[in-house]
């Protein structure tokens, strides 16, 4: 990987990603750890790969936390942040990344619960140890963020309608967040190329991904797409809030 963003821009600062064992959140973690974060890799059953990314990252000279949590499980949520408090005090980056809905045998409302109030849940638990200059980042899709007015593939439509409650119940607490000095951002992309949920949705609807390449022109590879989130951290804060990667052109505006 090659530095993304600036040498030491975030020399001194605590960054927690959501679901950063694999994927974007993984390649989320380490580059704000190349940057200079010290980081805290959440997972939720992939403790090997979690463990083997913490040392990685721990040659670069940071401090790594890694902690198991089922967002969906306030407790969970709690004991988590217990151990962001206990090694470091506070924290200076939250990325809410984990999401997910496609996957076989879950509950009905998972998807909600996970897209929704599992986030919610967790920048509520955050906020006590963020402060001034702190940044919250977002992650969802474009399918997700204008499922209002465009529609998305029926197999991946409960995945959006979740994850825009999410981000609309997010949005609610934003001037809160600005009291406080938070700044918060949601970055949208297209269907991102190696994700899991690209891989179910191929399984469920063969071909999609594809079709959905050729009408976009590009899709993003699972790296370009953390290297936008990364960069969101550093960022100012967009006037509405969103960072929009890749083209929306066949997106209706809200």
């Amino acid at each position: 990987m090659t530095d993304v963003l600036p040498a030491g821009s975030l020399d001194g600062k605590v960054a927690l990603v959501t679901g950063s064992s694999r994927g974007i959140g993984a390649d989320t973690v380490r580059y704000l750890a190349e940057a200079g974060a010290d980081v805290v890799i959440n997972y939720r059953n992939k403790a090997p790969r979690a463990e083997k990314l913490a040392n990685e990252l721990r040659e670069l000279g940071r401090r790594v936390l890694v902690v198991g949590a089922d967002l969906t499980d306030p407790a969970s949520v709690a004991s988590m942040f217990d151990a962001v408090k206990a090694e470091f005090g506070r924290l200076d980056v939250l990325v809410l990344n984990a999401s997910g809905g496609m996957e076989s045998g879950m509950a009905e409302d998972y998807a909600l619960t996970l897209n929704r109030d599992a986030q919610l849940n967790v920048l509520n638990a955050a906020t006590p140890l963020m402060g001034e200059g702190s940044r919250v980042v977002f992650v969802t899709s474009h399918q997700a963020h204008f499922i209002r007015t465009t529609p998305t593939m029926p197999e991946y439509e409960p995945v959006a309608l979740s994850k825009r409650a999410g981000e609309d119940a997010l949005r609610e607490l934003i001037p809160g967040l600005a009291e406080k000095g938070i700044g918060f951002t949601v970055v949208s992309g297209d269907m991102i190329e190696g994700t899991i949920t690209a891989t179910l949705l191929e399984r469920a609807n063969p071909g999609a991904i594809a079709e959905r390449r050729e009408s976009a022109g590009k899709l993003y590879n699972v790296s370009e797409f953390a290297a936008e989130v990364a960069q969101a951290v550093v960022d100012p804060v967009p006037a509405d809030n969103t960072r929009l990667v890749g083209d929306v052109s066949a997106f209706a505006a809200e």
